[in-house]
């Protein structure tokens, strides 16, 4: 059986685990989870880490449960937060936990006959039935509050770090124990996987499960590293915000530009965090890209490898170029291939103007366009002077003086797009 943690280990997907942990891995099939919380109803790149965890653990032939937090999502994780979350209503909830499954779904096969398939979970299955008064006598006996008191997501909080913490918050680690305890009992899982910020939950369920589940009972933690960019941020955000894993929140071009646009530092390290490339592949991409870091194949590789693992090779064809729009020799068939968010996605920032559609069905001169109508030179003389030196292009296609615009050279039927020279760049929108 391939050493899981060995793997781990090299990529840099290792932080921390029990004793004994990678001995039961390399021992026997082993059923492990993590969980993922329903605070939005997507997961975005921050998750990404825990999922490709979990592809890992399903490829060396171990048994992967993703379990999704509609219990623990109704209470909100303390850990690494220095004020409590506000809580969500069912209806929020039920909708995240939907939108959370949608997208595990595409990179774990619940439907696989394979003995080690990967299951899916919801800790609210079980929880929903168990009254306060039962689990205070079934689980908050087993723990003391000295034990729940020494973990550092609870110390920080009465430290001073935010306002405190409320009784709702100080449960959750007993209700993610308890998750353990349950999966341990019915689905025979002995190890629980998360970011290394999560060990004192984790250990919390380790505690449960011997304390609850017998003499012989026995169960392992293993943690990640938290990710963070060379510069010491947080990674997982660019300037607009999350970098999703849906496309209708973060379009497959934006995020394919996310990972090309990393640092050399963090490309380096994230081909192994985040691709499934061997170890003798990504050496000698590294050693290619050394040797030439203007051409960035790292990068490029990168985004190549995650954007099919998360989206699709297709997709992945239409998000290179897109980018070839801006930085290569596009058409303007290219242009017209790109749908209208992808469109304003490549050109944003650039200058924009409107123009009446019914301008345009009887066609307006050139001239015109580049002036009066759009502004984007500042006077009739300049734009002629341009033209003469055979610097404007329309939709990617160099014109001439007397060249007429009309409704036939509208992109998306919504917009032409300008150009003077190799970097300029002007976008009319037709409305």
């Amino acid at each position: 059986m391939k050493n899981l943690v060995e793997e781990l280990k090299w990529r840099g997907l290792y932080h921390d685990s029990m004793p004994g942990t990678e001995e039961q891995l390399l021992k026997e099939v082993t059923t492990a989870y993590i969980g993922f919380d329903p605070t939005a109803d997507s997961l975005h790149i921050g998750s990404m880490v825990q999922i490709i965890l979990l592809v890992h653990l399903n490829r060396t032939g171990h048994k992967a449960i993703a379990l999704v937090g509609g219990a623990t999502g109704m209470i909100g994780d303390p850990s690494g937060k220095s004020d409590e979350r506000n809580l969500l209503n069912e209806e929020t909830l039920a909708k995240n936990v939907a939108g959370i499954k949608s997208v595990l779904s595409r990179f774990l096969d619940f439907n696989s006959k394979e003995t080690n398939a990967p299951v899916m979970v919801n800790n609210y299955d079980w929880m929903k039935e168990f009254s306060f008064i039962d689990f205070a006598r079934e689980v908050g006996k087993r723990i003391t509050v000295n034990y729940m008191m020494a973990k550092d997501s609870v110390k920080k909080r009465f430290a001073g770090e935010g306002e405190g913490m409320s009784f709702t918050e100080f449960t959750y680690q007993l209700i993610q124990g308890y998750d353990f305890y349950h999966l341990y009992k019915n689905n025979n899982c002995v190890l629980q996987m998360g970011g290394s910020d999560q060990w004192g939950n984790i250990t919390t369920g380790t505690e449960l499960v011997r304390r609850m589940g017998g003499e012989n009972a026995k169960a392992f933690a293993l943690t990640t590293p938290l990710i963070t960019k060379a510069d010491g941020s947080k990674f997982g955000k660019s300037e607009g915000g999350n970098v999703w894993l849906d496309a209708d929140k973060t379009s497959v071009y934006k995020f394919y530009q996310f990972w090309v646009n990393s640092t050399d530092v963090d490309a380096e390290k994230y081909i192994k965090i985040f691709t499934f490339l061997d170890k003798e592949t990504i050496d000698a991409l590294i050693e290619e890209h050394k040797t030439a870091p203007h051409l960035r194949v790292l990068q490029k590789k990168l985004a190549e490898e995650i954007t099919i693992f998360v989206h699709s090779e297709e997709e992945l064809e239409k998000a290179i170029q897109a980018s070839n729009i801006l930085f290569g020799n596009s058409t303007a068939d290219d242009l017209k291939k790109l749908d209208e968010t992808t469109f304003l996605e490549v050109f944003d920032g650039v200058p924009q103007a409107e123009i009446a559609k019914a301008d345009l069905e009887n066609g307006l001169d050139i001239i015109s366009v580049l002036n009066e109508k759009t502004g984007f030179f500042k006077s009739n003389g300049e734009a002629r002077r341009a033209l003469t030196a055979n610097s404007i292009s329309v939709n990617r296609e160099k014109i001439k003086e007397d060249f007429v615009l009309t409704t036939n050279d509208l992109i998306n039927n919504q917009f032409v797009l300008l150009q003077s020279g190799k970097k300029n760049y002007f976008v009319i929108r037709v409305v």
